[in-house]
């Protein structure tokens, strides 16, 4: 095992208005202070009460899919925690992942592709 899962994060284009309607369907606590994320205009969290935490991150000219067209498919990635960034790194790339994006080594976080292209994100616990 290299990771475990902290969240799910859904692109939108307004996040406190996702947040809120997960919330209603699912209860548990909007944007609850958290140090594995920024809490912001373009990010918003639920944190529900089995300890799942749904995230909603806003995207520039967000396009909704339109299930089940390709055109316009489902979007969503994975943030996993890791204790050891490098480390994580080094295993995910020989299991088949692509870097995308290593942030100059100035966040907590990496973004990787699988290998059917669908990103995700290592995130440092």
């Amino acid at each position: 095992m290299i990771a475990k899962l902290q969240c799910v994060v859904l692109d939108c284009a307004d996040v406190a208005q996702l947040s809120r309607f997960y919330q209603s369907l699912l209860g548990g606590e909007v944007n609850r202070p958290d140090p594995r994320w920024s809490l912001g205009a373009h990010w918003a969290t639920l944190h529900s009460g089995n300890g799942f935490v749904l995230a909603f991150q806003r995207v520039e000219d967000h396009r909704p899919p339109q299930w089940p067209s390709p055109d316009r498919p489902q979007q969503f990635h994975l943030d996993l925690g890791v204790e050891d960034l490098d480390q994580a790194q080094e295993d995910v790339l020989a299991r088949g992942a692509t870097l995308l994006d290593d942030g100059d080594g100035k966040r907590s976080w990496r973004i990787f592709a699988d290998p059917a292209g669908h990103p995700f994100c290592l995130v440092r616990d």
